[in-house]
């Protein structure tokens, strides 16, 4: 951007009076956007333009709207003088002499760092650098300042500083790129790695403009998680500013405007860049929310990478602060008082599949609905199918029954904890006649295990999506849809393609006649068992009988307790009195309990102190980790051979080079010793595993343990001197001892990347402990600290410990147990969600 000259200031003329700003944005070597101090709101800004002056024009992309004209490329040395001003200048304090404003309001003028003109010249800074030229047309001798600027320029012309410099300065023009073809792709290819940018543009406080380093991407990137509130475009073409827009945009440009940023890269729907800008002082997106500027969007939350619980609870300390957009926020338990948010309570009875009755402290009895969550249901066409047929939900409704005897073996008789999250209104056609009773909607867990969470990740339960304003939600509604996303990842339940379970259940319970043929049946049975799913009276009971399928009407021989009121075809019959209460009595015992099965209480094993019969005796040697598997295996190099290996391969290489082998003259099999050359382009010995093709051969690198699929062409027969007659073969499977890998491939790929992380190409310290299926299992030390590797995940809450029997063992399992106990209280990674080894094993990704 040019700049014209002032004109020269009569010696009578005032002095223009100094101001003061804070430069907000630098649009080219020449002009700059200053704000003041905000007070209640965003503050003024006005642009300047340095006087006597031209640094070059900056790129400018062709208007939209008109399709004649072209990009317009920077000038030479533009970018850099922009760059200059831009690292000296952002978010600096400087003050300025505005010495000439044209008609049309352009004002020019002097600017300097600091608070008074003592500082840094900034005209001159940049002549001095070359990266200016002076206008001396209108120049007047007798003005030093004017005479200053050409002698610096004089002094960079002969220094052949910046633009001075030999050559035209075509290397200094960007190559600026606008649209990207695939921005999925392009995100994807980035692998969600950091990357350098300079936020050129501020749309709203949740919206940026960002040149991607160093190959000058201009890509608009939507912050992941949140949103602020924005500017609405009328159809007259004027903006409107929804409440808060104008402070949230000032507050994201006070912070990251022309700033050097990371940015993470992590998802593009509908072709629209999700990400994530760290800066140095701070992640911007946690900021926007703590300080009520920005509200958490579920849609995008899910790739938000740097951990969805902090905005969550960067959002909550701003609704419990009531600043910006939550001044008029009301919490959905406000009206409860501590007592009944949260307390303690004795499941009784579960309704559904996200419903459950339970018994409070004080005797009363209360329903919960489960936060968040949608119990299995039937769509339209399939309930219309038999409509001849008596509907029941349990048993009709695929994995209805399932979901429901999850929680009731979960639950029944145990004590959970409940946190009411929010209270859902009373619906129907009447405030009168409800069609829905209102609703206490809560998050209840036992042991730590949120069961909720666990429902939905066995697939037995889906999660509800809402209107991005309802605040009426799991207070843990990430974990929800999170585990959502693994049930549909492993197709459990609900997600799965396999045919829905049926279960066909026979009703006798009102039909007199197939009970009585019914009886003998269960008379030459004997005992069996039951599950009690509804009680009539003290003595009258329902029963699901599972081995049978069927469900049975059941009298309690011998006695007759007195009867509830019930209709009848005279009208209703007056409860007895004492049949409420012999009702209740029955029902605490046995609702919805097994009944009739040999049970017997497992007795408390006695912890017995005994003298080890052998101690275990480590020998302990050096090794070298050359390869670690998907599977957490791994192979190493004796240290004390090592020698001898680097021996026989250097004669090898030697003797290769000197006779290379004739490409294409092996024909590999399986099971063949062989040479193998890898993409370094070296030769190491190799195992022939696999021969799908010529092209797709799979060797093992016998040395190394590492698998490669390779062509034909790259393979040879190994000199017979090589062979593994000379040396066998160095690299030696194990697998670590005392730990369970875990088999969800996300809990797995964690554990692997720490190992490989930490010992992998590294000198460590192998110890056998027992022995395996298929390889040695051992203990391994880091080879400086001595430190157990294995007894390191445990204590990092990466693995779960695999309990050995052996006596000479019982040290070392002790050890690594308590280590569990430690992750497990501190609810490291695979514990973040409790103890869940009881039957949730198998969905959080372990087996026991």
């Amino acid at each position: 951007m040019a700049s014209v000259s002032a004109p020269a200031q009569s010696a009578t003329a005032p002095a223009a009076p100094l101001q003061r700003g804070i430069v907000k944005m630098v649009l080219s070597g020449c002009a700059i956007i200053v704000r003041g101090q905000p007070r209640g709101g965003p503050p003024p800004e006005r642009q300047i333009n340095l006087s006597n002056i031209r640094a070059g024009a900056m790129a400018r992309r062709a208007a939209q709207a008109q399709p004649d004209t072209k990009d317009t490329p920077d000038e030479p040395y533009a970018f850099q003088a922009r760059e200059f001003l831009r690292k000296k200048l952002i978010g600096k304090e400087i003050c300025f002499t505005v010495e000439i404003k044209t008609a049309l309001g352009r004002e020019y003028g002097m600017v300097y760092l600091g608070r008074d003109t003592t500082g840094e010249n900034i005209a001159e800074a940049l002549v001095n650098e070359g990266l200016a030229t002076v206008r001396r047309e209108g120049i007047r001798g007798n003005n030093p300042d004017q005479a200053r600027l050409c002698d610096l320029e004089d002094q960079s012309k002969a220094s052949k500083k910046g633009m001075w410099s030999e050559g035209s300065g075509t290397h200094t023009i960007r190559d600026l790129k606008y649209t990207i073809e695939n921005p999925r792709n392009f995100v994807d290819s980035l692998h969600q790695k950091p990357i350098n940018a300079i936020i050129e543009h501020v749309r709203d406080g949740s919206v940026v403009r960002a040149l991607l380093l160093p190959d000058y991407y201009l890509v608009t990137v939507m912050l992941s998680g949140v949103k602020c509130p924005t500017f609405k475009r009328e159809a007259d073409g004027t903006e409107s500013p929804e409440p808060f827009a104008a402070e949230a945009k000032f507050f994201t440009e006070s912070r990251l405007l022309q700033r050097d940023v990371q940015i993470i890269l992590e998802s593009c729907p509908n072709q629209i860049i999700l990400g994530t800008i760290m800066h140095p002082n701070g992640n911007i997106t946690e900021l926007l929310l703590k300080e009520g500027f920005a509200r958490c969007v579920d849609w995008s939350m899910a790739v938000y990478t740097q951990g969805a619980e902090k905005l969550r609870a960067a959002e909550r300390s701003a609704k419990e602060r009531k600043v910006r957009i939550w001044k008029d926020y009301v919490a959905p338990t406000a009206n409860l008082d501590q007592k009944d948010r949260q307390f303690v309570a004795k499941v009784m009875q579960v309704v559904n599949a996200d419903a459950m009755v339970v018994k409070l402290n004080s005797g009363e009895y209360k329903t919960i609905h489960l936060s968040s969550i949608r119990p299995p249901r039937i769509e339209g066409e399939e309930k219309n199918k038999d409509k001849d047929k008596r509907f029941r939900p349990l048993y009709d409704i695929p994995y209805m029954f399932e979901a429901r005897e999850f929680l009731r073996k979960k639950l029944i008789g145990k004590k959970v904890n409940v946190t009411v999250d929010y209270i859902r209104a009373a619906t129907g056609p009447g405030e009168s006649t409800p069609a829905f009773a209102e609703r206490t909607c809560a998050t209840v867990t036992i042991g730590g295990i949120n069961i909720a969470e666990a429902l939905v990740s066995k697939g037995l339960a889906t999660v509800i999506r809402y209107r991005q304003d309802d605040d009426q939600r799991s207070s843990h509604y990430d974990e929800l849809l999170a585990a959502e996303a693994r049930a549909i990842k492993n197709g459990k339940g609900l997600h799965s393609k396999k045919e829905v379970p049926i279960h066909r259940v026979a009703d006798i319970s009102g039909e007199t006649q197939k009970a009585k043929q019914f009886l003998p049946f269960l008379q030459r049975a004997g005992r069996s068992e039951a599950v009690v799913e509804y009680v009539f009276s003290g003595s009258r009971l329902k029963l699901y009988m599972p081995k049978e399928t069927c469900l049975i009407t059941f009298l309690l021989a011998g006695i007759e307790c007195p009867r509830s009121s019930r209709n009848m075809p005279g009208g209703m019959q007056v409860a007895e009195p004492f049949s409420d209460e012999a009702m209740l009595f029955t029902k605490e015992l046995v609702l919805q309990r097994e009944v009739w099965a040999n049970y017997e209480e497992k007795p408390v094993e006695e912890v017995v102190h005994v003298t080890e019969e052998k101690e275990r005796v480590p020998n302990y040697r050096a090794v070298y980790v050359t390869e670690i598997s998907d599977t957490l295996h791994f192979y190493t190099q004796d240290v004390e051979t090592g020698g001898q290996l680097e021996t026989l391969m250097e004669t090898m290489r030697a003797e290769i080079a000197a006779q290379p082998p004739v490409e294409g003259s092996y024909a590999p099999r399986r099971g063949d010793y062989c040479i193998a050359k890898f993409a370094d382009g070296e030769w190491y010995r190799a195992r022939v595993e696999k021969v799908e093709s010529p092209a797709k051969v799979h060797v093992f690198y016998i040395d190394y343990g590492n698998r490669e699929v390779v062509s034909s062409t790259r393979l040879a027969v190994i000199p017979p001197a090589f062979s593994i007659r000379t040396l066998p073969a160095q690299a030696t499977e194990y697998a670590f001892a005392f730990i369970q890998i875990p088999q969800d491939d996300d809990a797995r790929g964690d554990v692997v990347d720490c190992i490989v992380r930490d010992i992998q190409n590294t000198q460590c310290l192998l110890n056998v402990e027992y022995s395996g299926a298929t390889c040695p299992l051992v203990t391994i030390q880091f080879g400086d600290t001595k430190d157990d590797v294995g007894l390191g995940l445990v204590k990092e809450g990466l693995v779960m410990v695999d309990v050995r029997k052996e006596k000479h063992l019982q040290k070392m399992v002790t050890e690594y147990l308590n280590s569990q106990e430690s992750a497990k209280s501190a609810r490291l990674n695979i514990w973040r969600y409790g103890d869940f080894r009881a039957d949730d094993a198998d969905e959080f990704g372990y087996r026991r």
